[in-house]
């Protein structure tokens, strides 16, 4: 092939290149460093930044710029063909200025602010979902979890019932699906790949083109297509200033799949039938009895910042060895506070951390479905962590909910004397998204000193905060 033969091949690979980044609207990651520690204080930032899901971003035709792709809740006749050629029309655009835009702010350092709702130029912003890449701008950070200590700070003081701040790792692609997608020319670096173990069928562009196919809006900005996109989720943290959880959800695929009808498991009859674990195993404080182990004024007080510290324990204390528990503690005013243990029937002592005994014993004691188990428990989530996982902070609102399954009764109908129904204190109307983002727009969580390194358990050696053990009984 001659060479002029060859820029006319590439010249028309390239204008055949869908899904691509628009060209107004700049995207400048916001800058946030984690740190890597060998041992103790001997550590080395990591500095890359956060970027923001594809699905909050502006998308309009590559030729028109007044002519949007996506507007409300719905797709716009520009997207009226099938998935492929609408991304091949349209371009999805830079973030901007990520405060003013969409209430996040970075503090320059290692620290970030995610507000609950944000008045811009387009109205108003509700939530975001950041990814953290790693410098340079292109690729996601992939973290590698197992025989590690993950640990950061969090202020949830001004988190009330119904907002979820949370930080947590799913199996996305490192570079967003754009390899493996040729059609998805914007990549990680425009938020793009976004999965998790809700298999959530909201998402605009899946795999390099559009989920229009069977779109039904639901309320301003919220729909869902005929595709879902799933994946291994490890929530680390889901809470406001009332309730804590942290979750362990496993797949059939150890990373992101694509799914239509029951494979999404997005009703109630095929919920269990899915690629993934939905409920997954869950070590929630008020939940399991230790009522007063967190919240405003108590052990862990969430009127003031403290540190998360979580430990992926395997098999042998080796990197590649097989996940058997995932441990947590947390520090505040110069304490150690050790996770309250809780009593399970079926277990032989207390339990305070999530291993496959407690999962097992927790889903018999409540007659829930044990999907965890299913899908491998806790080996398949060391066995997803092998290849890396990446970072996610969030703030949300639960329209389906009201976030009823983190701090108050769920399922709705269910005893609040009943073992595991009673997830929190809060009111059965607290979470519904159309009056908190009213009356609680200001709402916001803070997240800084992100590390990860080896275990160490030599803070266990000194005298921790005093607590009590649940004494909940079934």
């Amino acid at each position: 092939m001659d060479l002029f033969s060859l820029l006319l091949l590439l010249q028309s690979l390239s204008s055949s290149y869908a899904q691509n980044a628009g060209k107004i609207k700049p995207e400048k990651p916001v800058p946030f460093i984690v740190k890597e520690c060998a041992s103790g204080s001997n550590c080395k930032d990591l500095s890359g930044g956060l970027t923001i899901d594809a699905n909050w971003r502006w998308t309009h035709d590559k030729d028109q710029e007044g002519q949007k792709c996506y507007d409300g809740s719905a797709w716009t006749q520009a997207c009226s063909g099938t998935g492929e050629e609408c991304a091949k029309k349209c371009v999805i655009e830079g973030a901007g200025d990520y405060d003013a835009t969409y209430g996040v702010k970075g503090d320059g350092k290692d620290g970030v602010t995610l507000k609950y709702v944000t008045k811009n130029d387009n109205g108003k912003n509700a939530g975001s979902r950041m990814y953290f890449l790693e410098q340079g701008g292109e690729k996601y950070h992939m973290f590698k979890l197992k025989n590690k200590q993950f640990e950061f700070d969090v202020d949830v003081s001004n988190l009330p019932c119904g907002v979820n701040g949370a930080l947590y790792f799913t199996a996305m692609e490192q570079d967003g699906g754009k390899s493996k997608n040729p059609t998805n020319g914007a990549g990680a670096k425009y938020g793009t790949g976004y999965c998790d173990a809700q298999c959530p069928k909201d998402i605009k562009w899946i795999n390099g083109k559009a989920n229009n196919k069977g779109w039904k809006g639901d309320g301003a900005n919220v729909g869902a297509g005929d595709m879902g996109v799933c994946c291994p989720e490890m929530d680390i943290w889901e809470a406001n200033s009332f309730a804590q959880a942290f979750t362990s959800h496993t797949c059939k695929s150890l990373t992101a799949a694509v799914c239509t009808g029951d494979q999404c498991g997005a009703t109630s009859a095929s919920r269990y039938n899915g690629f993934c674990d939905k409920d997954g195993c869950d070590f929630a404080s008020y939940r399991w009895g230790a009522k007063e182990f967190y919240g405003q004024g108590k052990k862990v007080d969430t009127s003031k910042k403290f540190t998360v510290v979580t430990q992926f324990i395997t098999k042998g204390n080796t990197d590649d060895g097989e996940l058997i528990e995932v441990r947590r503690m947390y520090r505040q005013n110069g304490n150690l506070i050790k996770n309250e243990a809780v009593k399970v029937k079926g277990l032989d002592k207390p339990a305070d951390s999530l291993t496959d005994q407690f999962c097992q014993a927790n889903k018999a004691a409540t007659g829930d479905h044990d999907s965890f188990k299913d899908r491998g428990g806790m080996k398949a989530m060391g066995e997803a962590m092998k290849n890396g996982m990446v970072l996610v902070l969030s703030i949300w609102d639960d329209a389906t909910a009201k976030m009823q399954w983190l701090d108050g009764i769920y399922p709705p109908n269910g005893s609040a004397d009943k073992y595991g129904v009673k997830r929190g204190p809060c009111d059965p109307n607290s979470g519904d998204p159309g009056p908190l983002r009213d009356s609680k727009p200001d709402s916001q969580v803070t997240f800084s000193n992100v590390k990860i390194g080896p275990i160490d358990n030599s803070a266990e050696k000194s005298t921790p905060a005093k607590q009590k053990r649940s004494t909940f009984y079934i």
